[in-house]
């Protein structure tokens, strides 16, 4: 029997009270999807009289399965590989540059699934950072089921094959039948723990980066404002918070900032709500959001070369009409700041053609040799001018003149009738 709405109903009201997920009409198919193999076990796989059946009573123990049914959620080795990109190129660099190279980091693996996601940072963490500097993970999840799954660190080949690269593979696991099984090694810095976002965060943790990927897309604003606002509390200062592609802070929770780190971006306390350490792209010691600092420094690189003093010096040695060029303040400034003033200025032309005297012969000048194509144009060939010849090396198609133009055979005129004798 298909599922009823009151059933539909009952089932959404009982999901959104354990997890805060909200389950919009028109996902009667997802429930009996999910609900089926439960189905099968009470009442022969007809989810509408199985549901019926818990809501009678009797069956509390069957409230939290069809809540892990519902909550668990897609995911994958690296998935959206650049977080990973900029977890090793961006933010772990600015975190050693105020921690020193023996830093012992704490990251939140929050909603972790299966353990996909956890092991994926673990594996990043160990080739990104130098000697001597640690980490610990806490990986969390709402059912208990997948954790289990996540703490044996066991995982079938179809699993492997969905984005873990064969050289982690190699290091990491070794084949157990039909399964690989993540090393003792790798496993040992991660601890996994049953968690509800909706629940206070876990007790004494600091953690100074957290993984919250795909998950606020589920929750309303208020909800997702309550979970940002838990998260803030036990991320140090200087840490990091990374989302989903599709998810962000703007417009929920003005007690972050975003800053762009490499493709994607990363969002940390802001400056008027954190205390205890600089905030995450301030250098340390110095003020927050200063030139100075780590590569997320104010959110922009540091240039290359400090820019000229002066737009004069800036023009040193430039072609002529530098100087005077220099003198015109608006103009002269953004040469100056774009640091390419050769490329900016107009090239001088060249003197004009003088008119010929009568008596004077033109002066001898060697013609620019005809490309191959105008050359058989000439005899009646129509071949396809390659690029050479359209755009010789060295040349912009502006630079044609009459001799590159090919010259369209003659085609002989017929004589006029009155000419025929």
């Amino acid at each position: 029997m298909a599922l009823s709405q009151e059933s539909f109903a009952w089932v959404a009201d009982l999901v959104r009270r354990r997890s805060a997920i909200q389950l919009a009409g028109g996902k009667e198919y997802l429930v009996e999807s999910r609900l089926l193999p439960l189905a099968r076990d009470l009442t022969g796989g007809d989810v509408d009289a199985y549901v019926q059946r818990v809501r009678g009573g009797g069956h509390d123990g069957e409230h939290g399965r069809i809540v892990e049914a519902l909550t668990t959620n897609e995911t994958s080795w690296f998935r959206d590989s650049s977080p990973f990109t900029s977890l090793r190129t961006h933010v772990l660099p600015q975190l050693l540059s105020t921690r020193g190279s023996v830093a012992h980091l704490k990251v939140w693996s929050a909603a972790c699934s299966t353990g996909q996601e956890p092991y994926s940072l673990a594996m990043t963490l160990t080739d990104a950072l130098p000697p001597g500097a640690s980490f610990e993970i806490l990986a969390t999840d709402l059912s208990e089921q997948v954790l289990t799954r996540a703490r044996s660190g066991r995982y079938s080949q179809l699993e492997i094959n969905r984005g873990l690269p064969a050289p982690l593979m190699v290091r990491h696991l070794t084949r157990v039948g039909a399964e690989w099984q993540i090393s003792d090694g790798l496993r040992r810095t991660i601890t996994f723990r049953a968690h509800n976002l909706l629940d206070p965060p876990p007790a004494g943790a600091r953690f100074d980066i957290v993984f919250l990927r795909n998950v606020l897309i589920y929750f309303d604003a208020a909800t997702k404002k309550a979970i940002l606002d838990r998260v803030r509390r036990v991320l140090a200062p200087d840490g990091a918070l990374v989302l989903g592609a599709a998810e962000t802070t703007i417009g929920i929770d003005d007690s972050w900032q975003r800053v762009p780190v490499g493709t994607g971006s990363v969002y940390t306390p802001s400056r008027a709500g954190a205390a205890g350490g600089a905030p995450f792209g301030a250098p340390a010691g110095g003020p927050a959001g200063g030139p100075a600092g780590g590569p997320l420094a104010g959110g922009l690189p540091s240039p290359r070369v400090a820019p000229a003093a002066t737009p004069a010096a800036a023009l040193a040695g430039g072609p002529p009409g530098a100087a005077s060029l220099a003198a015109r303040a608006p103009l002269g400034r953004a040469v100056a700041a774009a640091g390419t003033a050769g490329s900016l200025l107009p090239r001088p032309r060249p003197a004009a053609a003088q008119p010929l005297v009568p008596g004077q012969s033109r002066p001898a000048t060697t013609p620019r040799p005809v490309p191959a194509a105008a050359s058989g144009a000439a005899r009646g060939a129509r071949p396809l001018p390659n690029a050479s010849d359209r755009n010789p090396p060295g040349r912009s198609p502006f630079d044609r003149t009459t001799y590159d133009r090919p010259t369209p055979a003659a085609t002989p005129v017929p004589p006029t009738r009155g000419a025929q004798r």
